[in-house]
């Protein structure tokens, strides 16, 4: 009873020391010993962020790859670029450059079934956002630590496709003409960045590109536009400065 009625004050009294004593800065290099942990054990604190991002430049260059077509397959070359007005807020703008293949699922449906399936090829992609960084953190592993951020963006763009839609339903022409279009979109994007050091970073992001298009013309009738997406995932390497 007495050993537990100490222990309360003992509680108590660090309590109070610990929100009376003045408040401590740290970064990565302090190291704190506990005197409740094991000997070997040590305590690493981090509380101030390592990498700004207020008033600097970047740019990003990357690969890609396509997650919306079913029979194609779609690889990107990718930018970004832009200006950090703050911590966490950016204004972007990004341009992609792409490049398709029919893949083993056109293949298939062609040579098996003789049938040709509808198909909108996406050949370039531009725009501008404004991105939203309010995450940032650290992950330890192999004894080396990682900074990175996690950002929001979004703003408007222009997609630019190649389609069948006019001719795929057509049995007396050929139904892979494609004819050139060009349609306004609304971009998604989120993605993580991490700090190889204060001017060299690695991303990895997802963009979407929404946008309202028709379907394949069906006895000279053009269907009505129905809202379509894109997806993107895209590996960069940038700098900053």
């Amino acid at each position: 009873m007495h050993s537990l009625h100490f222990r309360n004050i003992v509680a108590l009294s660090l309590t109070l020391i610990s929100l009376s004593a003045p408040a401590l800065r740290a970064d990565e290099k302090d190291l704190y010993d506990f005197l409740w942990l094991d000997p070997d054990k040590k305590v690493y604190v981090l509380q101030n962020k390592v990498h700004k991002k207020d008033k600097t430049f970047f740019l990003n260059v990357g690969y890609g790859q396509g997650m919306s077509s079913n029979f194609q397959d779609t690889s990107m070359l990718h930018t970004n670029f832009g200006f950090n007005i703050t911590e966490e807020w950016a204004i972007e703008g990004l341009y992609s450059k792409y490049s398709n293949s029919n893949n083993e699922a056109y293949t298939n449906l062609s040579q098996i079934n003789g049938q040709v399936p509808f198909i909108r090829k996406t050949l370039s992609n531009y725009g501008i956002l404004a991105k939203w960084s309010p995450f940032y953190g650290k992950i330890n592993t192999f004894n080396k630590i990682f900074y990175f951020d996690w950002n929001l963006a979004a703003g408007f763009g222009k997609i630019n496709t190649q389609s069948n839609a006019k001719t795929v339903a057509n049995l007396n022409i050929s139904a892979n003409n494609y004819s050139d279009e060009s349609y306004s979109s609304v971009i998604a994007k989120t993605g993580f960045s991490f700090h190889v050091n204060k001017n060299i970073h690695v991303g990895i992001d997802l963009i979407m590109n929404n946008y309202s298009a028709p379907g394949p013309t069906r006895n000279g009738v053009v269907p009505a536009n129905k809202m379509r997406s894109n997806m993107d995932s895209v590996i960069t390497l940038g700098v900053s400065f």
